[in-house]
């Protein structure tokens, strides 16, 4: 009986030092959240910036027409970043990506030179035959994403055994209305025709154009933002995805504990009880057993 409630004891107390944990975790997936959503909304005015720069160039500029390449060469290498998560307890965040990812993969000609971003997305696309040609950890915090965008971006220029990429694709998760999450994807080259058509037309804010200073040169720079930018919002979208669907996953796991410690501090009270209950028993059978007329002919 002692025993039992013991063993009782040290459940509720690991129990509770378990939710500690969890609560920690979800208010730390919580501030997270916020700060990744933050960098993806500060992203707004530059990307509108390496737009307005582009639209001038592509007015301007031999490139504005697509080149072979665009067009379809033969030589055309399609690379991929796949943007996953190091840690576990992000429930199917993984999955999710990749198998949306190789679903896409189906459907192109070739086989894609892929990139992985994070250890998770990287066994699951192993799993699936898609070997990652190199994988890149997954980010701590909004200061660390430049860096890995810019090794992203060497790689892409020199793959290893894949030659230059001149298709790339892009894949992660994108956070929706509350803990939710959908995976998306971006073709970032070759620029869309219509895409360039549309900045080629759109309107400039005063009546004269800027002058563009470097030609192709230029546009190509811009080029080259434009693709930091839109893999830095990807990642940051990957990253605040990831810590809503651990967010939820922490959700879950509280509720799941606070149920469990229900059932075990009323276990835990009913062995209490019992066990008063026999106390009670022994103490009333002794006091009987004196107080009988048998036990005071004896006296």
């Amino acid at each position: 009986m002692t025993e039992n409630a013991a063993g009782l004891q040290r459940k509720i107390k690991s129990a509770g030092d378990l939710q500690a944990v969890v609560r920690t975790m979800k208010a730390l997936a919580a501030a997270n959240i916020g700060q990744y959503e933050k960098a993806v909304r500060s992203l707004g005015d530059y990307y509108r910036s390496v737009e307005m720069g582009l639209s001038v160039c592509l007015r301007r500029s031999a490139l504005a027409e697509p080149t072979p390449e665009a067009a379809g060469a033969k030589a055309r290498i399609t690379g991929a970043v796949v943007f996953g998560s190091d840690q576990g307890l992000v429930g199917r965040f993984n999955d999710v990506v990749a198998d949306f990812a190789i679903e896409k993969f189906s459907t192109l000609k070739k086989r894609p030179c892929v990139f992985a971003v994070g250890e998770r997305a990287f066994s699951r696309l192993e799993d699936a035959g898609l070997t990652p040609v190199e994988l890149f950890p997954v980010p701590g915090s909004v200061k660390s994403i430049s860096p890995l965008i810019g090794q992203i971006v060497a790689a892409i220029e020199t793959p290893p055994g894949c030659g230059a990429v001149t298709e790339l694709y892009l894949f992660h998760n994108r956070p929706a209305l509350g803990a939710a999450y959908a995976p998306v994807d971006q073709r970032l080259l070759p620029l869309d025709e219509e895409w360039r058509r549309a900045l080629r037309k759109s309107p400039w804010p005063t009546t004269n154009l800027p002058e563009v200073i470097g030609g192709d040169a230029v546009l190509q720079e811009l080029i080259r933002e434009y693709l930091f930018v839109s893999l830095f919002r990807a990642c940051a979208e990957s990253l605040a995805s990831e810590n809503a669907s651990r967010l939820a996953a922490m959700q879950r796991a509280d509720t799941n504990i606070d149920e469990m410690l229900v059932d075990l501090t009323a276990a835990y009270h009913r062995l209490r009880q019992s066990a008063i209950d026999e106390e009670l028993f022994d103490v009333t059978a002794g006091f009987e057993a004196l107080s009988s007329p048998a036990t005071s002919g004896d006296r």
